[in-house]
């Protein structure tokens, strides 16, 4: 098999992966997922700048602009207050570091990003699992009991 056979298997061994971890995941994982592959894609990014590769470059930066916008758009400002509107303000701003990382072909501004996004990483993961778990199992039993009335 030739590398480039090898490669593309590997590519898609990593896409059934993430779709299979996330059709079980809860929301609260699914955000951690989220900040791995904005991450994942920043330094992939990266590393093809460094090289010189500016199309790649300019596409994993497209793709982790993408994850970033998913993650703002699934702030509920409703429920989480001033900490959904600091984290809108965030995103955007990281949003367009990279696209400014992008034009100016700027390391500094995609590690800028990454660093922003490691911040918000750490304190998503430091919430307790009995608080992401109850949560999302009071609101399963919600729809259970609202299923069988």
């Amino acid at each position: 098999m030739s590398a480039a056979k090898v490669q593309s298997a590997l590519k898609e061994y990593g896409k059934v992966s993430v779709q299979s971890g996330a059709s079980y995941a809860s929301p609260h994982r699914l955000i951690s997922m989220l900040l791995d592959g904005a991450l994942e894609k920043i330094s992939s990014a990266k590393g093809y700048m460094q090289r010189g590769e500016i199309a790649n470059k300019g596409n994993y930066i497209s793709w982790a602009i993408s994850i970033v916008e998913g993650l703002r758009l699934s702030l509920n400002a409703d429920q989480g207050g001033e900490i959904a509107d600091n984290l809108n303000n965030l995103y955007d701003y990281i949003e367009r570091r990279l696209v400014e990382a992008n034009a100016n072909n700027s390391e500094e501004m995609l590690d800028e990003a990454s660093s922003l996004l490691l911040t918000v990483k750490s304190a998503w993961e430091a919430i307790p699992d009995e608080l992401t778990t109850n949560k999302h199992t009071q609101e399963d039993s919600v729809k259970l009991s609202q299923n069988v009335d």
